[in-house]
């Protein structure tokens, strides 16, 4: 994964087409791309009244990017972690960025607010080659991998902990392939949990230093 920072656009580049797997806005569920890219916004490119796919899928052709599944925040693009892990055969790159002052504890919904909309993003480039099935498997490994670290960075709301974020996204690519399984009992499932884990605890350590105005209020 070859990563450049040309703002407002964090650019994942893959180096050849994968099948990735996301929620993204623009482009959601199983797609082919050699790109994912991160669009860093302002309230004043989303108000309200504009529809925000459409925005997105604007600037994405303005920029060259339309293939690209592309993943939304308001959290300086500069701030990026980037981390690699290498387990038995597998190799796992993980790009993330982390805003918390949308934080959610899960099984809980906070009142939203527009002024303190934050998120985590999360960008994976997985060497194995999977199955369907072993990729969505592959993303509850990365989703776990994502909430440990961002409950013990320590982040608190009134109703304790915080897991996450209500717009979190995550977009994982590998290549088509006959590998069947990637919990965490696998070389992948351990290279996934561990890129994951260290991108988001470095981003959130950031997040929680540069932005103390937004921490939130413990129990």
């Amino acid at each position: 994964m070859k990563v450049t920072h040309r703002a407002p656009w964090l650019i994942a580049d893959l180096g050849a087409p994968h099948r990735v797997l996301s929620w993204a806005l623009n482009r959601p569920g199983f797609v082919t791309a050699r790109r994912i890219v991160f669009r860093e916004v302002r309230n004043r490119d989303l108000p309200v009244e504009v529809d925000a796919t459409a925005w997105l899928q604007a600037e994405l052709a303005t920029a060259g990017l339309a293939d690209a599944p592309a993943l939304l925040t308001s959290r300086s693009v500069a701030s990026f972690a980037q981390t690699r892990a290498d387990i038995e055969r597998v190799t796992v790159h993980c790009l993330a960025t982390v805003g918390l002052s949308n934080s959610e504890r899960v099984g809980h919904r906070q009142r939203f607010d527009p002024a303190r909309f934050g998120t985590i993003n999360i960008a994976l480039s997985c060497s194995a080659g999977l199955t369907e099935a072993a990729q969505i498997e592959a993303m509850t490994i990365a989703a776990s991998a994502r909430t440990a670290a961002i409950i013990e960075a320590g982040f608190d709301l009134p109703e304790g902990r915080a897991t996450g974020t209500g717009t979190d996204c995550i977009a994982l690519a590998a290549p088509p392939g006959d590998l069947p399984f990637a919990g965490l009992h696998t070389d992948i499932g351990e290279a996934l949990g561990r890129a994951t884990y260290d991108a988001v605890d470095a981003a959130a350590a950031d997040w929680l230093t540069t932005r103390p105005d937004l921490l939130g209020d413990g129990p």
